[in-house]
């Protein structure tokens, strides 16, 4: 949720946007409040894309430079693509908070379900390609 919210703070930041509050709280659904926002369909999507290329990224230089407990870091790619994913694709059917937003400020839902349909899978076989739970444990151990 904080690289998630992050994404928000940075696409208000770069648009002259001002952020009011950031709420984070393990259970509930995080959110920024803006007092002022010129563009909210930019900033809307700005949180679920850094949310996936943050931690993309950094497995990505993590793998480059074969840093031990890589893995770590691709387990963790891999939840946020399928968490942003299913929060946009499937929030846009019940039009949950971003999605809503998102849907309100001009996005059409067949790209909120496009963006789903591509971080979904794309999550899943980052989580696929670690292999099994107990080889993970087992790499921990090391």
């Amino acid at each position: 949720m904080a690289v998630h919210e992050a994404g928000h703070v940075l696409g208000a930041l770069l648009t002259g946007g001002t952020v009011k509050v950031v709420v984070l709280h393990p259970l509930k659904i995080s959110c920024t409040v803006l007092s002022h926002n010129p563009h909210p369909l930019l900033v809307t999507w700005a949180g679920p894309v850094i949310g996936v290329l943050i931690p993309l990224a950094a497995f990505g230089v993590a793998a480059g430079i074969r840093m031990p407990g890589a893995y770590l870091l691709r387990f963790f790619a891999g939840f946020c693509l399928i968490a942003n994913g299913a929060y946009i694709g499937v929030g846009s059917i019940e039009r949950i908070y971003d999605a809503d937003d998102l849907l309100r400020h001009g996005s059409q839902t067949w790209h909120l379900w496009l963006f789903g349909a591509v971080t979904i899978p794309l999550g899943l076989l980052l989580w696929h390609r670690l292999g099994r739970i107990s080889d993970l444990a087992r790499l921990e151990a090391r």
